[in-house]
């Protein structure tokens, strides 16, 4: 972006005289100019030349393998092979695994970028472990469900259960559906921690010669775009890649972070909370593009709280609604329940920007992931509910909200 306000060195001359007339001394001091103002565009178009510098394929790819992959979770004709699942989890490139030609060929896959952020997993044990959860999600689904497609699931039991008046839920013996919790799990550790943990990174954006490159408007090799615009895009892409004009998202794109930030943003209690992370991404771009680094990750830090609480909104919703359908329509209370599962998992991929961990400890959010399927899971629930109101409730105190507001 052009900037509006040159920067202007002007020099004071300040003349001072002693107690002896011909000792004069002159003092030189600089005055600083205001910084420019750096303003975002209408919308998340940058150019460089009348070409685009904007690109997230790689993200748009991967939003697209897991739209087959969940979809693949409830299909016990053609996926009954955990061989399948897991080669489209962890895809090769030039192997059909996928419907579309383009995703076949990519060397893209979404389990390379399943807790791999550089801030939160870069080398750690958790990271294997937690890829090892999702594997165990796509396995059980086969070995749990799939072969008990036509029972009907009862306490200790996994198979189907019948919405009052909707749909048909694929619950395993402690009611839970892996697909969901596969589903909602996947928000966090692929794209919350993705956007939040390794592209808004300070230590992902300002690596290596980044920031020099930057300053010197030196683009990266065959690219219209500097590295460090080019990383910031990828957050972007995370969460608006698979709209079909990116540029001016409407939401509702993809079964993942878009599709509940447009939740959230549709509950008064929250409304507008979509147009705070478009304008932070698009003014923190625009403040790369005229090199104000504090300006860039100011705006990081808002799209790093809001979205942690996206996630955390939506955990206490599913708790809260799963809850009260337990005595009217227990299926519709699984699968709420599931989809809360999912999120409260999530929670781990959170981003408070004080700390600079989760808003909750690791250990605690393990322990509500735990307590869900704890004995005989969402059936417990049945003569108890105490557990997920205590949860809601610590949940949205340390997320800045009420449990009242979310549900």
């Amino acid at each position: 972006m052009k900037r509006l306000i040159l920067s202007i060195i002007a020099v004071v001359t300040v003349v001072f005289t002693s107690c002896s007339d011909d000792d004069v001394q002159e003092v030189i001091i600089p005055v600083t100019p205001d910084t420019p103002e750096v303003t975002a565009p209408p919308t998340y178009k940058f150019e460089r030349g009348g070409e685009s510098t904007v690109s997230f394929s790689g993200q748009t790819t991967r939003i697209k393998m897991a739209e087959e992959i969940i979809d693949a979770l409830k299909n016990p004709t053609d996926f009954n092979d955990i061989t399948k699942l897991n080669n489209m989890f962890n895809h090769q490139a030039g192997v059909n695994d996928f419907s579309e030609a383009d995703l076949n060929a990519s060397s893209k896959s979404v389990r390379s970028k399943t807790a791999a952020s550089a801030d939160y997993f870069s080398g750690t044990a958790e990271a294997v472990s937690i890829k090892e959860v999702f594997d165990g999600y796509m396995s059980k689904q086969v070995s749990e469900v799939f072969p008990n497609w036509e029972v009907d699931a009862v306490e200790g039991t996994a198979g189907k259960i019948q919405e009052v008046g909707g749909s048909t839920r694929y619950v395993n013996a402690k009611g839970l559906e892996y697909n969901q919790a596969f589903n909602k799990g996947l928000i966090g550790a692929l794209m919350v921690d993705q956007m939040l943990n390794n592209y808004l990174s300070p230590a992902v954006l300002d690596g290596g010669t980044n920031k020099e490159d930057n300053d010197a408007g030196t683009l990266a090799q065959d690219k219209n775009y500097t590295t460090m615009e080019h990383k910031w895009d990828e957050a972007y892409g995370y969460l608006y890649g698979n709209e079909v004009n990116p540029e001016v998202p409407v939401l509702g794109a993809d079964s993942f972070l878009n599709k509940y930030l447009k939740r959230v943003n549709d509950d008064t209690d929250f409304s507008g909370i979509k147009e705070e992370i478009y304008d932070a991404f698009k003014l923190g771009r625009a403040a790369i593009v005229a090199k104000d680094y504090e300006l860039r990750d100011t705006q990081a830090n808002i799209i790093k709280e809001a979205i942690s609480k996206v996630i955390a909104i939506r955990a206490v919703y599913y708790l809260q609604t799963g809850k009260n359908n337990l005595t009217t329509d227990l299926a519709s209370a699984f699968h709420d329940l599931s989809e809360g599962y999912g999120f409260v998992y999530a929670l781990r991929f959170t981003r408070n920007t004080t700390t600079q961990q989760p808003h909750l400890p690791v250990a605690e959010i393990t322990e509500f992931v735990n307590a869900l399927q704890a004995g005989t899971g969402f059936y417990s629930f049945k003569d108890d509910a105490s557990p997920l109101d205590e949860m809601s409730t610590r949940i949205a105190s340390v997320y800045g909200f009420t449990v009242d507001q979310a549900k």
